[in-house]
């Protein structure tokens, strides 16, 4: 008698696929923020603009585009 095997595989390569985009989603979550502002930081240095950090998490902006912040 042969087993066929293949729909396993698939429930498993489906459930480890699951996995790494729920932990994938919890880390962008986690450290989204931190992500952004180094990015902001790295871009007003490139302008030659001042960085500007406020209190919240991921909120920073460069000096001068204030008025470029989206709600």
């Amino acid at each position: 008698m042969k087993l066929n095997n293949k729909g396993q595989t698939l429930v498993e390569y489906v459930l480890i696929i699951s996995l790494i985009t729920v932990v994938a989603i919890a880390v962008v979550k986690i450290f989204g923020g931190y992500l952004k502002d180094t990015v902001t930081k790295m871009g007003c240095e490139m302008m030659g603009k001042e960085y500007v950090e406020t209190d919240t998490i991921g909120e920073a902006y460069c000096k001068g585009d204030e008025d470029k912040i989206l709600e």
